[in-house]
């Protein structure tokens, strides 16, 4: 998040999207640069973050549009590498850094997406803004991948990150979805004394914890002040935003999180809301097709899971209708692929068949524009969708906005506040110089 600009930019694009309307493949490795033969044959890689295991929405549509392209380009091979999040994350840096970078991948925006240009890592695809993707992609969502003037991805999601909750477990303890933060802390009381864990987190991957930091600082410090912190035109020494590090401890306290949070990875803190054992969950839109259409997850649990908006803080500066979120994964083709044409070909195809199929699908919210009036889409979908057209700003993860060194300081620090390991001076001290330093 750089700016104000930025957050309403984030905002109109809710808007538009909202104006628009409302297989199986093998985890085969290959990560160097595609190949072709004498006959015309090509293969080209990818590597992506949505296994069948924990993405089965968008695993089946990856598989889909995979093999109808394939069907239609009998010469093209597809070898698919597939990882979750975080392990991606890390493959993705161990072959740049020896650039062997598969011929597609995926990235994130921003402050991610910069070391990998500068690095001239991924080439510009700004010709296939002009071909079949011409207008298609929501307002604003292209220029979060745009670095001096070109474009190194093209994205596939736009998300928001509401508290998910479990129907069921409220109506027994006679829980409504709290609206203040007074109201939140009530609720997590409740189920305290009660033997239920009252939030699902996963904190070993550290940005699950940002979220919990970044929407605390929004509601205590203001939008805008959390904007200017982590674009180093103010300071996270701000008292709003010390305030909103001291509140993030204080939830600890209570004990609002699930048993040993911060080692388990996020896929393990989910499982905790997934099989009734916490209440709440924060976390991205990306997780609506295991709450709307994931058929291995039991109807009986998706039919009970609501969402509310992060409550608004006595005092603060926030906004209920101001959102963490923005643009998420992208499409890039790597600068040193040996098949660099038919790659960008295969983006645009997967971009221009993803957007309708990973709503129907998936119940992904799309980057590009999609009507969604002849649909029917599940109402967790709709009512999300809804909120969207009411965004007062959507700032986007602090980690995927900072530069890269100022991102891992971040989230280094998120993990400390958290085990209460460094004092709320300390933790915005420290994000203050480090983004100092990434300038």
């Amino acid at each position: 998040m750089a700016s104000k600009k930025r957050s309403i930019l984030l905002a109109a694009m809710c808007l538009a999207l909202l104006a628009a309307g409302c297989a199986k493949g093998e985890n085969e490795g290959g990560t160097k640069g595609g190949s072709g033969d004498s006959g015309g044959k090509v293969t080209i890689n990818f590597m992506h973050l949505w296994p069948e295991g924990v993405s089965a929405g968008q695993n089946k549509i990856v598989n889909q549009i995979i093999n109808d392209y394939q069907n239609e380009h009998s010469n093209i091979t597809i070898k698919q590498q597939v990882l979750d999040n975080e392990q991606y994350k890390n493959k993705l840096k161990v072959l740049s850094s020896s650039n062997e970078l598969p011929d597609v991948g995926v990235t994130w925006a921003a402050g991610f997406l910069q070391p990998y240009v500068e690095g001239n890592l991924f080439m510009p695809l700004d010709e296939l803004l002009g071909g079949e993707l011409k207008d298609k992609f929501v307002a604003g969502t292209t220029e979060a991948y745009a670095i001096d003037g070109k474009t190194y991805a093209l994205p596939l999601e736009f998300n928001i990150a509401p508290i998910y909750y479990n129907k069921a477990i409220f109506e027994k303890y006679d829980l409504k979805a709290p609206q203040t933060y007074e109201e939140l802390k009530a609720v997590i009381k409740t189920l305290s004394e009660n033997d239920i864990a009252p939030i699902a987190l996963g904190n070993k991957d550290r940005w699950t914890g940002s979220l919990w930091y970044m929407y605390l600082a929004d509601r205590i410090a203001g939008q805008q002040t959390l904007a200017d912190a982590i674009s180093g035109s103010g300071s996270f020494q701000d008292e709003g935003l010390v305030q909103a590090a001291r509140e993030m401890q204080s939830l600890v306290d209570s004990n609002a999180f699930i048993k040993g949070f911060n080692g388990l990875s996020n896929e393990e803190g989910k499982a905790e809301f997934l099989n009734g054992k916490a209440a709440m969950y924060l976390m991205g839109t990306w997780e609506l097709p295991n709450f709307t259409t994931n058929d291995d997850i039991p109807k009986e649990f998706r039919d009970n899971v609501g969402f509310f908006k992060f409550p608004t803080v006595e005092g603060g500066k926030g906004d209920i209708n101001s959102w963490v979120g923005g643009p998420g994964v992208g499409l890039f083709v790597a600068q040193n692929s040996e098949v660099q044409q038919e790659a960008k070909a295969f983006v645009e195809y997967f971009v221009n068949k993803w957007g309708e199929q990973s709503v129907t699908g998936a119940g992904v919210i799309p980057a590009t524009k999609v009507d969604t009036s002849s649909l029917g889409l599940p109402p967790l979908y709709i009512d999300l969708f809804t909120e969207m057209n009411k965004a007062s700003s959507v700032t986007l993860f602090a980690d995927v906005q900072m530069a890269a060194s100022a991102a891992e300081t971040h989230l280094n620090m998120i993990q400390a506040l958290f085990e209460k390991a460094v004092t709320p001076e300390e933790f915005s001290e420290k994000h203050s110089q480090a983004v100092a330093d990434s300038k």
